[in-house]
């Protein structure tokens, strides 16, 4: 009987390792338009484009999408972290984070947050609250704690909605 119990506990913890080995990826993994409930560590190259629950390092391609992101993203044309962004989104296209965390940094031609805390730099640059710097041709946030250069910067929720060149809120 002991024999059986220990076979029986041998074999879930064999099952249980492979399930959780499944799940996360590393050190590189080569998406082709593929959309995967994974964890990435390390290197991730999306050949069109590669989605996957959360990346920790770095993401190479044309267009790259996570849930969770914590690294570099660099694609040509989409950066997206439906969640929250630890690192930095740099593209020719379009950049989107939920949460931005502290010392984040989004480059592009768009780049849109929910909250930023950290540098937004491209032409059109948008978030609903903003802590740190938006420099671009056209900036707008709901509510900033610093700083926005640009030709149109507008803050909604300051008392001077609006002012070319530069902008700020405290």
């Amino acid at each position: 009987m002991k024999k059986v119990l220990f076979s029986l506990m041998v074999a879930g913890s064999l099952i249980f390792t492979a399930s959780a080995a499944e799940k996360v990826r590393w050190p590189v993994w080569f998406a082709f338009n593929d959309i995967q409930d994974i964890d990435m560590v390390g290197l991730r190259l999306n050949l069109f484009e590669g989605e996957c629950e959360q990346v920790t390092g770095m993401d190479l391609g044309f267009i790259g999408r996570s849930q969770y992101y914590n690294g570099i993203q660099i694609n040509f044309l989409v950066n997206s972290v439906e969640d929250r962004l630890a690192g930095w989104q740099i593209g020719l296209g379009y950049n989107e984070a939920g949460t931005c965390d502290p010392f984040s940094m989004q480059v592009g031609l768009w780049n849109q947050t929910q909250s930023l805390c950290g540098i937004q730099c491209g032409l059109v640059n948008l978030a609903d609250y903003s802590t740190g710097f938006q420099v671009g041709l056209i900036n707008r946030s709901e509510g900033i704690n610093g700083y926005q250069v640009g030709l149109i910067n507008v803050i909604r929720g300051s008392r001077v909605p609006f002012m070319p060149i530069i902008n700020f809120g405290f």
